[in-house]
């Protein structure tokens, strides 16, 4: 016997979200920071630079199935992420920056995450357990309109998370993960509703998540699903029925051998491919650590939607077990899982975004008017603080008043000159302008909409990030750029026929490759190269692997934000 639902909803509380309103959140989402900068570090001018290589395709086909750069295969075992920025550069027009045509291609991948968190959402608040109570006399929200309603609250949940601002705009296997990730998502949740759209997005969405660098995790949420499908399967004949439960649409048996069909070829190509390498990074010595590290990490990366996600699975304690809860809670375990056991703990938790949001959506319903007025007044005073200061340290840094923030900026981003953008400062008003109408309107009488709680999270994030690529892109880009140090280096050397390079790490290579152009080989293979450039970290040995008295050292490079990125550079010696 199912257990009575925790929402109670009237049908005046699904309004529809105007459609154009949140596609201009979206975009006001996505477009800022997609002009007007590079690839940055480390992860993106990496990812960047392997696409790039690609695309030369020098060395025939076969070096799309072993990307290498300058002979280093990438940390991350993924294809098809660099089979996708590769292809963008070769049909990008000549006039167009190749790292644009890529991040114009993943901003799309972005996009494609929004869309099917929204239908995954859609379609899993469709199940009857989900759904509100039925009132005595009528009233209560319609099955599609709540539906809905939900639905535009997960998408808003997702956009308001700390966590994608920066790893949701770069041009990495994580975020083509994440897009795989949320297509494998939507898959199973719209499978009792739909056939052809599901089926080609789990199998896009397994076998892309194999091919992009998350095989172990990928084929997880497969087989997890596939058991909960078998469980459902199972409860169905157990009551008799034949393709639905009191659960609404169930799954059917040709459901139950697709999804187990799509895991199996996972599966084939994992173990084929000799990619079945969970790469635990467990130190007994300081587990402590560790456990507050990844604690901090999961408290602020997921934000605002951890608090919701416990929530709801506090007020849907009595349906765990229905669609609507597990297959989300299964979606974000398995992240969590790879995110305390590996190294690459932030991009693994990317991938549980989606299903944290859908969470978080399931607990707007149950919300008390109070609790949501202290979340809105919260963000109200959060996001217009950070707003005024990101103003006032603006301000600062292009008129030196007041002189703290000033010498702040200064001291974060030594040697950069700020110079005023109209265009810019028109864009960062317009989005200032419009936090100031939502707050209004979410202040004034409009307390009825479902979703109405996480608008200001979603806006404000929208209007932090807004604000960080126009006003402060300059000096970011300058401070997470390497083109400040390669144009040190190319002032230095000009255009020589080659570069000898000595442990070099690959964004390095990236950018020297990318922003100087520049003709990198590798010092241990016997290159003649007029000039060296070496990492500082072998400057205790760097005797022993080369005669010093052929070499006279040029100088120091530093990139201007970070002093641990230096380079040495030394100029051959000639006799």
């Amino acid at each position: 016997m199912n257990q009575p639902t925790p929402a109670i909803v009237a049908q005046n509380a699904v309004r529809r979200l105007p459609r154009i309103a949140l596609l201009l959140l979206c975009a006001a989402y996505l477009l800022p920071g997609l002009v007007g900068r590079g690839p940055w570090k480390s992860a993106d001018i990496t990812a960047f630079g392997y696409m790039a290589e690609l695309a030369r395709g020098t060395e025939g086909i076969a070096r799309w199935f072993d990307p290498l750069l300058l002979g280093m295969q990438p940390e991350t075992p993924a294809l098809v992420p660099y089979w996708i920025g590769a292809i963008a550069i070769k049909l990008a027009p000549a006039w167009l920056n190749p790292d644009l045509a890529v991040r114009f291609v993943f901003a799309l991948m972005l996009w494609g995450t929004f869309t099917a968190t929204w239908y995954a959402v859609y379609y899993l608040a469709r199940t009857a357990r989900a759904q509100p109570v039925a009132f005595a006399f009528g009233g209560e929200a319609r099955p599609t309109d709540y539906a809905r309603a939900i639905a535009d609250g997960g998408l808003l949940a997702l956009i308001a998370c700390l966590g994608l601002a920066q790893l949701g705009h770069e041009t990495t296997p994580a975020l083509a993960q994440l897009y795989f990730a949320s297509h494998l998502f939507y898959g199973v949740a719209a499978l009792p509703y739909r056939r052809a759209g599901p089926v080609i997005a789990l199998v896009v969405g397994t076998l892309g998540m194999t091919l992009s660098g998350a095989p172990t995790v990928g084929l997880a949420l497969a087989v997890g699903s596939a058991l909960y499908i078998a469980y459902e399967r199972h409860l169905v004949a157990k009551a008799g029925a034949d393709v639905s439960s009191d659960d609404g649409p169930g799954y059917t048996r040709g459901a139950l051998f697709t999804m187990i069909g799509v895991t199996l070829l996972a599966a084939a190509l994992v173990f084929g491919l000799g990619l079945s390498q969970w790469k635990i990074t467990l130190d007994g010595n300081s587990i402590g650590s560790e456990i507050r590290s990844q604690a901090k990490l999961l408290l602020w990366f997921t934000w605002p939607v951890w608090p919701l996600a416990i929530w709801t699975l506090w007020r849907w304690r009595r349906q765990l077990t229905a669609r609507h809860v597990a297959l989300p809670f299964w979606f974000a375990l398995v992240p969590l899982a790879a995110t305390w056991t590996t190294d690459y703990s932030d991009r693994s938790l990317l991938l549980a975004l989606p299903a944290f949001a859908t969470l978080a959506a399931f607990a707007l319903p149950t919300f008390r008017r109070s609790a949501a007025a202290l979340i809105d007044w919260f963000n109200v005073l959060f996001f217009s603080g950070l707003a005024v200061l990101g103003w006032l340290y603006w301000i600062a840094m292009l008129t030196g008043v007041p002189r703290k923030p000033a010498a702040s900026v200064a001291r974060l981003v030594p040697g950069f000159v700020g110079e005023f953008s109209p265009i810019a400062f028109v864009l960062a008003l317009a989005a200032t302008i419009a936090w100031c109408w939502l707050v209004r309107w979410r202040t004034g009488r409009h307390r009825a909409a479902l979703w109405k709680t996480l608008v200001l999270p979603a806006g404000g994030t929208a209007l932090c990030w807004m604000l960080l690529m126009t006003l402060w892109l300059p000096p970011i880009d300058y401070a997470r750029s390497y083109l400040p140090q390669v144009r040190a280096v190319a002032e230095r050397v000009g255009q020589p026929s080659c570069i000898a390079e000595l442990a070099l790490s690959r964004p390095h290579i990236a950018a020297l490759r990318h922003h100087g152009n520049f003709n990198l080989q590798p010092l241990l293979l016997g290159t003649d190269c007029p000039w060296l450039v070496v990492s500082p970290d072998t400057i205790e040995r760097l005797h022993t692997i080369i005669p010093l008295e052929k070499w006279r050292f040029s100088g120091t490079l530093r990139r201007p934000s970070s002093a641990s990125d230096d380079l040495l550079l030394y100029q051959k010696i000639v006799p």
